[in-house]
Parts: structure tokens; C-alpha cells; sequence
């Protein structure tokens, strides 16, 4: 993944390749990881990076729901506390995650590509407090828009996180995940099993 987005030819490229390198900068965090530290909160929130791979997979498929109007199943109550989303259960795993995220992306992508007018409205699901209740729809583009900031802002939390667990920043972890050639960073390499 270069540091930033290819060139871009239209708006919908753009969207996407924003949207893309965001997903990237997430995914990124949890290179090598292992179970046990992509489960880990060890800053002062009880955030983990596999718990923000779900959420971000969960998101793009809820938001691709919303704008093909399918339904998806139940519907958390507006009352009970959102816990499912950043928590795994025992039997889930950062790389079955990833590869469910992968696939969430990649549907969003083949959706965004067959809508026409990114300017075609989607509608405001009512009766929740954190939508506005005065609005009744929204359009693709806003959705497209807010896929990359809810994106950027968990690809942001999963640096902080990352950085914690074992030092690890964006670039070294690129240049380790992709094979980057000396001299510009030094890849990103587990520390040594101590005992």
C-alpha cells in the first residue's frame, strides 16, 4: 500500500481510493499480531484492533443494507448497550475477521460501482438517537463520505493501540507487510520471545 491514494479520475474513484487506503491503514495494524495482542486493550479504552476489524466490517455491511433497503435481521434495540460490535466471542479470530472485512469491502466496492447517481438518496432510519429525526434520506455520496471518516477514525484508534501492544507505527509495518526495500524504513519485526 503506497502512503497515499493513487490519482484519481472522478469523484467515484476518488471516494473509493480514499475509502480504500483507509481500510489499508486499518488492516495494517494488526500485521503480525497474534491472537492474544489483537485481543488486548492496553490503553485506557477497552478497544482491540481485532475488535475494530468487526466493527469496520459490521459497519460497511449495515451502511450497504441501508442502501440496498435489504433486510439483514434483527436490529439491535435502540436501549441495549452496543457491546457485540468491538468484543469477539471464542470463537472468533483476527484472521476470520479479516478475511470477513475483506469480503464486507469488497461488496461495498461491487454495490458502489452499480449505482448510477451517487447522488440517489437512502433513507434515514427513524426511531434511533444518534440519526437525525428531522432528516428523512441521505445520499450515497454522504454514506460514501461517512464509510471513510468512521474508517480514518478507527484506523486512527487502531494505531494508538498497535503502538501500545509493541511499538509498531504505520511505516516500519508496511514496509514489513509489503516487502519495502532498504534504505527509507526498517521493517517492522516481532520482538524476540523473552525467557
Amino acid at each position: 500500500m503506497p502512503g497515499l491514494p493513487p490519482p484519481v479520475a472522478d469523484e467515484r474513484d476518488a471516494l473509493l481510493a480514499f475509502l480504500t487506503q483507509q481500510r489499508q491503514a486499518l488492516r495494517i495494524t494488526a500485521h503480525g499480531l497474534t491472537e492474544a495482542q489483537a485481543r488486548s486493550a492496553p490503553s485506557a479504552s477497552e478497544l482491540n484492533i481485532a475488535g475494530l476489524v468487526k466493527h469496520a466490517g459490521r459497519c460497511e455491511r449495515g451502511w450497504m443494507d441501508l442502501v440496498l433497503q435489504r433486510d439483514s435481521g434483527p436490529r439491535r434495540d435502540p436501549d441495549e448497550p452496543d457491546t457485540g460490535d468491538f468484543h469477539l466471542g471464542p470463537d472468533e479470530s483476527l484472521a476470520g475477521l479479516l478475511v470477513q472485512y475483506e469480503q464486507a469491502c469488497a461488496e461495498t466496492d461491487a454495490i458502489v460501482a452499480s449505482i448510477a447517481d451517487l447522488g440517489r438518496p437512502v433513507p434515514v432510519p427513524q426511531g434511533f438517537p444518534w440519526f437525525p429525526a428531522d432528516l428523512k434520506e441521505w445520499s450515497v455520496r454522504w454514506v460514501l463520505l461517512h464509510l471513510i471518516e468512521e474508517t480514518a477514525r478507527h484506523a486512527g484508534h487502531a494505531d494508538i493501540i498497535r503502538e501500545t501492544v509493541d511499538g509498531a507505527t504505520r511505516d516500519p509495518l508496511m514496509a514489513a507487510a509489503e516487502q519495502w526495500p532498504d534504505p527509507w524504513f526498517t521493517p517492522w519485526e516481532p520482538a524476540p520471545a523473552s525467557g
